[in-house]
């Protein structure tokens, strides 16, 4: 038996150093930009967060999620009866008994984390993590047996001074595991930075069922734009970085790293990790950049990032797909971080790589990315006769046709929406050349400055005229309309064209033929999905067109995409595989003859792939082929 006093002093020496540990951590993070945060709210909010909020990603992995409510749920009941019992020598059954049981409960957690760890995927960092769930093993089973002995369960004298070495060796190891690996960058500090990243997150809109993926405007008065040293994010960002467990959800779903090209979402994580606190990525043990072995990276808080910390490569391979965020169990903001960071190299350096400094050049004088004549923007229509705002002034729809306006096959989509409108009776107009590129690329290419002059210009227009919601076929445009105009004055009742056609077809509107092709799938355009929550729309228009959808097994919420956002085909940093390649892929396992794509970037990259392949079509030509050609009496919009 361990002397009560020995018992004791270990508990208060373990408390203690959590304590030092967590000042000095909390340092760190507030080196960081001012971030304004609800403190008192966030902290009463954790609680529902962490148990409710975080429920629908952690379930995702039914095992690991059960044993996490089996080992995290058992120490935390621990600790809380331990304190009492131990530390304050209240020996009362009232205690002991829940405490025997809150350590089987943290046991058999433990037990299932330890055999995960026999076989781990490749995602799961190893070194330390794989200490883990043997000390939290010895930490449960150490203080069960001492509340058996302390409870008169077992006699005192069992075992003698051996068990007590034994369970001294238990107690500590399992405590220095436990409460100071907590405070002094163990595995186990994401219990403690996770549960306050949970309370001050960087998005509180995202919890209690919200969503927040439109990215915040950059300062431009700023001294330094964007974000070039690790203090130079905001200090609840870097709390997020803290927070993380480093369990590859997201370089599993990653389609950059997937690819082979030099980005590993954890990794980044970690190398932010190491500039917080200063020092060298030498102790990961997790999945590297493609093609860069760890080792080599080093930093600090007042250090350059790249490229001392992260390779300029690594951040321009990410198309901001928003995978890693949608999987990650702490919920931390992987896109905001590299888009933070790639403002920097953008509007400080102008190194932005492959065509971008061509692109944004064309965007600040042509207000299109392709550097076509904006006066040829409604050319596209020349024979459709369309009605322009600035003659009717007043709409139902405000149709935002997007520089698919200036390529060949995105004119066929556009055409193709047009016919359905036409058919349907929808009072809609166009801007024509009043409309000026939304802006996307910019943003996502760091250029902010050029974004907020372009959303400028165009909320300016689009505040001239009066209609009742906008309507795009390009998600890209849907999302910064929604999601990212309203920083600028900017509020508009936004739908993406899968939405508003699935809504003419409820309402009567259109009368469809039958679709007599072959096998669809259906891929989900990030923009539409991940980013806006648009999954069913698209997937009820194609079932009102008869179509027995063949689901790939990345769908959904976890739909692979498909190289194209992000600016990724303008930086066209290489790798091992083409993005386009593997989702095509994907759709040839299901036997699909066809893809149904709702997004014109995404047909663009699709049908970039070799023949023989499926064919590629938008859900607008899909329904424009099967439409009736006489005109429906209009029954409510």
């Amino acid at each position: 038996m361990i002397p009560a006093w020995a018992l004791s002093l270990l508990i208060l020496v373990a408390l203690v150093l959590l304590a030092a540990g967590g000042v000095r951590r909390s340092r760190l993070w507030r080196q960081g930009r001012p971030a304004p945060v609800d403190l008192v709210g966030g902290l009463l909010r954790m609680p529902r967060r962490y148990l409710v909020d975080l429920h629908h990603v952690v379930s995702r992995d039914s095992y690991m999620s059960r044993t996490h409510v089996a080992a995290a749920g058992g120490f935390v009941l621990s600790m809380l009866l331990i304190l009492p019992t131990y530390l304050f020598g209240l020996h009362t059954r009232w205690l002991q008994i829940p405490l025997l049981a809150s350590t089987v409960l943290m046991f058999v957690g433990a037990l299932f984390v330890f055999l995960r760890r026999n076989n781990p995927p490749s995602r799961l960092s190893r070194g330390p993590w794989m200490r883990l769930p043997k000390t939290l093993l010895a930490f449960a089973a150490s203080f069960f047996v001492l509340t058996l002995l302390a409870s008169g369960l077992l006699p005192a004298a069992t075992g003698g001074w051996v068990l007590g070495f034994i369970l001294l060796v238990g107690v500590a190891a399992g405590l220095a595991e436990t409460l100071f690996g907590m405070g002094w960058g163990g595995p186990m500090k994401h219990a403690f930075a996770g549960t306050l990243h949970l309370a001050f997150h960087p998005r509180p809109e995202r919890f209690a069922g919200g969503r927040s993926t439109g990215l915040k405007p950059a300062d431009l008065t700023q001294e330094s734009l964007g974000v070039n040293k690790p203090v130079d994010f905001k200090w609840n960002q870097l709390l997020g970085f803290d927070a993380c467990v480093q369990c590859g959800r997201c370089e599993a779903m990653c389609p950059a790293f997937a690819a082979g090209q030099p980005l590993n979402p954890k990794k980044l994580i970690q190398d932010m990790v190491v500039g917080l606190a200063g020092g060298t990525d030498r102790a990961y043990a997790g999945s590297p950049y493609p093609g860069i072995e760890p080792g080599h990276a080093a930093g600090g808080p007042a250090q350059a990032i790249t490229d001392g910390l992260v390779g300029a490569d690594t951040l321009w391979s990410c198309t901001t797909c928003r995978a890693c965020v949608e999987e990650c169990p702490m919920m931390i903001e992987h896109v905001d971080a590299i888009v933070d960071m790639r403002r920097h190299l953008t509007l400080e350096r102008g190194a932005t790589p492959g065509k971008g400094a061509e692109v944004l050049d064309n965007l600040a004088a042509t207000d299109n990315p392709g550097g076509f004549d904006p006066s040829t923007r409604a050319n596209w229509a020349v024979d459709l006769d369309l009605p322009r705002m600035a003659d009717v002034g007043d709409t139902e729809v405000l149709f935002w046709v997007g520089d698919g306006c200036f390529d060949m096959r995105s004119q066929r989509i556009l055409r193709a929406f047009v016919k359905i409108m036409k058919t349907a009776g929808v009072d809609f107009a166009v801007l024509g050349n009043e409309e000026c590129d939304c802006g996307d690329a910019a943003r996502r290419l760091g250029d902010d400055a050029t974004f907020q002059r372009l959303a400028r210009h165009n909320v300016s227009v689009l505040n001239r005229y009066r209609f009742r919601r906008i309507v795009t076929t390009d998600p890209h445009a849907f999302h910064v309309l929604k999601n990212e105009y309203g920083d600028f004055g900017g509020h508009y009742d936004v739908l993406h064209h899968s939405s508003f056609i699935d809504e003419l077809i409820g309402h009567g509107r259109l009368r469809l033929d039958a679709y007599k092709g072959g096998t669809v799938t259906y891929h989900d355009p990030c923009y539409l999905g991940r980013y806006n929550g648009g999954y069913e729309s698209p997937r009820a228009l194609l079932g009102a067109l008869g179509i027995q959808i063949s689901e790939m097994d990345r769908s959904g919420y976890r739909s692979r995409c498909c190289g194209g956002g992000g600016g990724a085909p303008i930086t066209d940093i290489p790798g091992e595989r083409r993005i386009a390649d593997m989702r095509m892929d994907d759709a040839r396992a299901v036997g699909a003859e066809t893809v149904a794509v709702g997004c014109q970037q995404c047909t663009a990259m699709l049908e970039g792939v070799v023949e023989p392949r499926p064919q590629i079509k938008d859900l607008a030509e899909l329904v424009a082929e099967l439409v009736a050609e006489a005109l429906i009496e209009e029954t409510g919009t």
